[in-house]
């Protein structure tokens, strides 16, 4: 049997956040029944604050406890924060988990963010389904006995620092069926290091980093957003925090949060490194 801290038993025995919010503004979900563990949670947002947050899980005791202690997590504070958790902060929240069931907090990790994409979802899509479906299409499934797709595995490698197959399996399920998927997961994994010690080998100066992002703003970021009346102007650098200011419609937008974190964001950290973090100031 695993060994387990007194918070998780606490969290297992009486969790908290339990049930279901009829009128809320976000749903996510992760897992699924044939993997034995399955996640859905609801959340309350008002101003940009996660005012309440409620789970249904099925699943083992680690599951129900990781579900439990993220919604204690998340109700009272800001989106940004709320964005910025990860499946490490939910174990450690945990006081830690075995390694055999990292992935319940990876789980809560990968609902709450399908909540996020919810709440900001593009009106064009009618509802999550469609939206889900839209994002399954752009995401290559790595192990078929679970539906783990490249990008669950890269996250965690990312989020945990995660060398072996046998990590990867613990942290995800990927792997721990038939076993087939295992050379594409060292793939990954060799994949992943190759490309972070490239990353290393061209780091810029502070100088080179300004010019890089103030180029790739003016000719790839502030076109799209221009397309809809808004616009965005480099403010300032800090090492990896770039310091943007939100012009025409994009300034007081509700979704602005969602145009920094999926749109502009995302593309700096593919063109100039993964620790980019944007920050809008006024």
């Amino acid at each position: 049997m695993w060994d387990y801290s007194e918070k998780v038993m606490d969290h297992y025995r009486n969790p908290r956040n339990v049930g279901k919010i009829d009128d809320a503004d976000a749903v996510g979900s992760a897992g699924s029944l044939t993997c034995g563990d399955q996640l859905k949670i609801y959340l309350k947002i008002k101003d940009g604050i996660v005012t309440d947050a409620k789970f249904q899980t099925f699943g083992c005791g680690s599951a129900v406890a990781s579900s439990s202690i993220l919604t204690e997590m998340i109700i009272g504070k800001p989106i940004e924060e709320v964005r910025k958790i990860t499946n490490k902060d939910i174990a450690d929240q945990l006081e830690g988990l075995p390694p055999e069931k990292m992935h319940c907090s990876v789980m809560g990790y990968e609902a709450l963010e399908d909540a996020l994409k919810d709440w900001g979802k593009d009106d064009e899509y009618q509802d999550l389904e469609d939206f889900r479906a839209e994002q399954e299409k752009k995401e290559k499934i790595v192990c078929t006995c679970f539906g783990i797709t490249e990008n669950v595995i890269w996250d965690a490698i990312k989020q945990n620092g995660l060398t072996t197959v046998e990590e990867i399996t613990n942290y995800t399920k990927a792997g721990g069926a038939c076993g087939k998927c295992k050379g594409l997961i060292k793939d990954i994994i060799d994949t992943y290091y190759h490309k972070e010690k490239e990353e290393k080998k061209k780091e810029l100066s502070p100088a080179q980093k300004m010019l890089k992002i103030n180029s790739i703003i003016e000719n790839q970021i502030s076109p799209e957003l221009q397309k809809d009346g808004g616009d965005m102007t480099l403010v300032d650098i800090d090492n990896n925090k770039v310091f943007v200011r939100l012009r025409g419609k994009c300034s007081g937008c509700k979704n602005s949060t969602l145009t920094l974190k999926s749109f502009v964001e995302t593309t700096l950290k593919d063109a100039i490194s993964k620790d980019i973090e944007v920050i809008e100031v006024n």
